[in-house]
């Protein structure tokens, strides 16, 4: 893609998110280069959300199952032509490698790459355990983390439900050293960004609905 090509996309998604309901966005962008965001997940909104939450200079691509949004013809063009999905597999042998042969050239090309660590979509709002392959993945090649949180996705678009649009909010963390974290704590920083542990003062903007 073109860097006028991820700044069209950044805010066709800003404008579907502000017809959905509004999104506000706080927390200033300070990943450089290539980097891994992991960020809580109970909504397929989550990944539009996130396009439009994160600056056109981060490049994103999402690292997503490819037995969902690859199966299907209208969610294959959704994920390659507007959303920049990465396939990786959820489970069983070879999950992480499938993962690591799916993103490490879109590191290596300076790309942010986000994951969903809990590897499902809540159905309850609760942001459960974190597995270990975004963890493993940014020691690997050497890129920093940055923990993202969401609210209000689920409310738009939550799991098995249907579409209605509703206030949805993100937070952007500072970058971590993964050769000093845990999976354990990934979680936390995400867990604290939601509820508010963290300041939330810094570049904020809004998106009316």
């Amino acid at each position: 893609m073109t860097a006028l090509s991820y700044v069209l996309r950044h805010w066709m998604w800003r404008i579907a998110s502000a017809v959905s309901g509004g999104l506000s966005v706080s927390g200033k962008w300070r990943g450089t280069g290539g980097c891994i965001v992991v960020a809580n997940h109970s909504s397929h909104a989550d990944t539009a959300v996130l396009l439009a939450a994160l600056p056109p200079k981060a490049k994103p691509v999402f690292g997503a199952a490819a037995d969902y949004w690859f199966d299907v013809p209208v969610r294959r063009f959704i994920a390659t032509s507007l959303a920049g999905v990465l396939p990786v597999r959820r489970s069983g042998g070879g999950s992480y490698d499938s993962l690591l042969a799916a993103v490490r050239p879109a590191l290596k090309a300076g790309r942010t790459v986000v994951l969903y660590p809990e590897g499902t979509r809540s159905t309850d709002g609760s942001i459960g355990e974190f597995r270990s392959g975004a963890l493993r993945l940014a020691r690997e090649c050497g890129v920093p983390i940055v923990p993202v949180a969401l609210t209000g996705t689920a409310d738009v678009l939550p799991k098995g439900g249907h579409w209605s649009p509703a206030p949805m909010q993100v937070w952007i963390g500072e970058p971590i050293d993964p050769n000093t974290a845990s999976s354990e704590e990934l979680r936390a920083s995400v867990l604290a960004l939601r509820d508010g542990l963290q300041s939330r003062a810094v570049n904020r903007y809004a998106l009316a609905a």
